[in-house]
């Protein structure tokens, strides 16, 4: 079923074919007849690779669908999002609506699949081709995100549910918080058979320790004591749209709450940073660091919610632990999911492993050097 032209986003610097089949027209009819709308063409294909997506002309203007596989989003993982996301649009916030169906529900199941639909964007998706790990290189940009970002915090304050009901693709930080993760790692490998295979091949406690350890003896504590707030999670301007593509251009919308859960404000501003402000891409190039860009989100953010100097100090030395959780649900992912050793190997040895290694090189510290320096 994959189509032989669409391609994704892949682990490295280089566009891939989808491990799933993009969505194709006689399927979303079938889905969109349950929410009584007749599609016309579907005229983008999203090159994210974790799901397949797409936006299609109906009767009544664009929606957007999504798919996922059910042994990623059941109806009701998938709902979490929703829910999180209507507080948010409650609160003020643009984020896009999700339609419900004319059974009443916002996540449809059918067959393997589980399914949602959106209501368009407005605004222009400046970034919507930049992979995930590339930075922002437009510092008003990114003053405006950090500014949003703060927003969507104070947006957040009260929403009372519970942890994620998954932990594939979900930006956690349970194992970061926990006063041992390597025992936190393997008390989780219980309920997580795939993650549990993929470290049994390997002296993973003698791989991880030595590499987190510096980091996360001085930063545990304080990181345990952040007060509990929903966050989005994946905090790339990729996820954003705009008013325009001048200096002054606002944020029409927020995007893509798949890896929203329950976490801390301070770990949602720590992975915008390093979403945005290194070239994960490009690491063997002198300008792999952008310090402006992590600067710039910093100062948009404290421009809408107060940051002390411990909160900034804490942000530096939490940014090397930040992607962790969700660098182990990408290893769960590509083992038991997708069956690609080769991937799982990346995001092993190069996002997990290699992430937090590369914060201990000169051009990680300076960027976190950079970061205190804000304090």
């Amino acid at each position: 079923m994959t189509s032989s032209c669409h391609r994704v986003h892949g682990l490295a610097d280089e566009d891939v074919s989808p491990d799933w089949p993009p969505l194709v027209p006689r399927e979303v009819g079938a889905l969109l007849a349950g929410y009584a709308l007749r599609p016309g063409a579907i005229r983008w294909h999203s090159p994210r690779p974790l799901s397949a997506a797409a936006l299609v002309d109906t009767a009544g203007g664009t929606v957007f669908v999504k798919r996922h596989h059910r042994s990623v989003r059941t109806a009701a993982t998938l709902a979490e999002e929703h829910a999180f996301m209507a507080w948010l649009r409650e609160a003020g916030l643009p984020v896009p609506g999700v339609l419900a169906a004319i059974s009443g529900h916002t996540a449809i199941e059918r067959g393997e699949w589980t399914y949602e639909v959106h209501a368009p964007a407005t605004g222009i998706d400046l970034y919507r081709e930049s992979a995930s790990w590339t930075p922002l290189l437009d510092r008003d940009h990114a003053y405006t995100a950090g500014a949003m970002l703060a927003r969507l915090h104070d947006a957040a304050e009260g929403y009372a549910a519970g942890q994620r009901g998954t932990h594939l693709l979900v930006a956690r930080s349970e194992l970061i918080e926990a006063a041992d993760p390597l025992a936190a790692i393997a008390a989780q490998c219980s309920q997580r058979p795939g993650l549990a295979r993929y470290l049994a091949q390997r002296d993973w406690r003698a791989d991880i320790g030595p590499i987190l350890a510096p980091f996360h003896e001085r930063a545990q504590a304080r990181l345990a004591a952040q007060p509990d707030l929903w966050t989005h999670g994946d905090w790339h301007v990729s996820n954003l749209c705009w008013s325009g593509r001048g200096p002054r251009a606002a944020i029409t919308a927020v995007l893509d709450f798949g890896l929203a859960a329950r976490t801390f404000a301070l770990f949602d501003l720590a992975t915008a940073i390093e979403r945005n402000a290194v070239a994960w891409l490009a690491l063997d190039d002198d300008d792999a660091a952008h310090p402006q860009a992590a600067r710039a989100l910093v100062d948009g953010y404290r421009s809408q919610r107060a940051l002390t100097a411990a909160d900034v100090h804490l942000l530096a030395d939490l940014l090397p632990l930040v992607h962790v959780d969700f660098a182990l649900s990408e290893v769960e992912y590509f083992t038991a999911v997708t069956h690609s050793p080769a991937n799982a190997d990346v995001a092993y040895h190069t996002f997990l492993l290699g992430h937090a290694a590369w914060f201990a090189t000169p051009p990680g510290r300076m960027l976190l050097d950079a970061i205190r320096a804000l304090a």
